[in-house]
């Protein structure tokens, strides 16, 4: 194994040995909860991992509750969406509601959209929004979002664009 290799992994090392206790009780105060802060706690370590920057980290708390952070908003959201969902499954007929299976699917490929759809602007989500899931041509944007049919375009093919980079992004090693 070659040292530098041996170095990153014995940084990890001391990281994860140092501050787990630590970043476990923090992000329990957050959440109430010891098993969701122990999930956190390892997602905060693997993107650390899949990072390989341990060796660079010179502020160890502040950057680790950084990262827990932005894991905690993405829980959150996550959870949002679900709850979301599952409240429309409840008002539909029992013959309709998808499997367990299909569920967990629909709720990760919710999770997915709001991700990829992060960092637009709320015009512009809320424009791609329309077109992609309910169907409305570009007039029908304009007139109910007040904008002219310029601007929708505009704000589609800002959309696009930044749907289509999110998804190299994704797509890349």
């Amino acid at each position: 194994m070659p040292s530098d290799e041996l170095s990153l992994r014995s940084a990890v090392n001391d990281l994860y040995c140092t501050h787990q206790g630590w970043l476990h009780g923090w992000l329990r105060q957050r959440l109430g909860n010891g098993s969701d802060a122990a999930d956190l706690v390892q997602d905060t370590f693997v993107r650390i991992i899949k990072a390989r920057n341990a060796l660079d980290i010179r502020e160890p708390r502040p950057y680790l509750s950084r990262v827990a952070k932005g894991l905690l908003v993405d829980l959150f959201r996550r959870r949002s969406l679900e709850q979301s969902y599952l409240q429309v499954l409840a008002s539909a007929p029992q013959w309709e509601q998808p499997s367990l299976e299909e569920q967990a699917i629909m709720v990760q490929a919710l999770v997915d959209i709001d991700r990829m759809l992060e960092g637009l602007g709320a015009k512009v989500r809320q424009t791609f929004i329309l077109s992609q899931f309910d169907g409305l041509t570009y007039v029908q944007i304009a007139a109910q979002l007040g904008i002219s049919v310029r601007s929708v375009n505009n704000h589609m093919a800002r959309a696009m664009e930044h749907c289509c980079l999110m998804q190299l992004q994704v797509q890349a090693p």
